[in-house]
């Protein structure tokens, strides 16, 4: 038994260079999911019409895109951390991975809100305005106001690491902590400002894929860069 285990040959697991493709898959769901949700809530917030009129199917929709968008970004956090590999430090590798999966939810519970107002507001005897308001008013709260701010960290604490490696380019670190620091200071409603987190995650990635030659794995590259170093 014992020379039978001892003749097995066992492979180290390595993620492959389309890993990368999740964080471009996350941004382009998030945001479909995103627009469609806040371009059909109205502007008053005593209206129901986007819970129980016609705008019910965008809202749906954007309902089944955003779980699939919460599965990528979960990849693409695997991808970052495979990236940075054995250079990663525990400090700041604790706060990214905390505030990214704080992130996924705040937009869960978000989502799972907003899929709560909608099934009440099914039935218009049901629909009572007041639990419409609080709904809304949840939902928004959480995904621009709390879901928003950890994002910023993510992003911060993922620059800093960027920043003492080398792992990425100095421009890609500014404008990463510019971008964090958006989403810390502002607060707003606006679709604009939620939009600006997706736009990162498709940087970093496009700038993944299109680094890494033909073949290669992340974790290939990022041992090759240590080495060097």
């Amino acid at each position: 038994m014992a020379e039978v285990y001892r003749e097995r040959q066992f492979r180290r697991l390595t993620t492959p260079r389309s890993a990368a493709v999740a964080g471009i898959l996350f941004a382009v769901l998030f945001t479909i999911g995103l627009v469609l949700l806040r371009t059909t809530l109205p502007g008053d917030p005593l209206s129901d019409t986007a819970w129980s009129g016609p705008h019910r199917t965008r809202i749906k929709i954007a309902l089944v895109l955003e779980p699939f968008a919460g599965i990528a970004f979960l990849w693409f956090i695997g991808v970052i951390r495979d990236r940075i590999g054995e250079l990663e430090d525990r400090f700041f590798s604790t706060v990214m991975l905390g505030s990214g999966l704080l992130f996924l939810a705040m937009m869960f519970a978000s989502m799972g809100v907003a899929g709560g107002v909608l099934a009440i507001a099914r039935d218009s005897a049901a629909a009572h305005t007041d639990i419409l308001i609080f709904g809304r008013e949840v939902m928004l709260q959480m995904n621009s106001v709390y879901a928003v701010r950890m994002a910023g960290v993510f992003m911060i604490s993922l620059g800093t690491i960027w920043l003492r490696t080398g792992l990425m380019p100095r421009v890609l670190v500014v404008i990463t902590y510019l971008f964090a620091l958006f989403l810390l200071i502002v607060v707003s409603f606006s679709v604009w400002v939620g939009l600006v987190f997706p736009a990162w995650v498709l940087l970093v990635s496009v700038y993944l894929l299109a680094t890494l030659p033909p073949g290669t794995t992340l974790a290939g590259q990022a041992a090759t860069q240590e080495n060097d170093s």
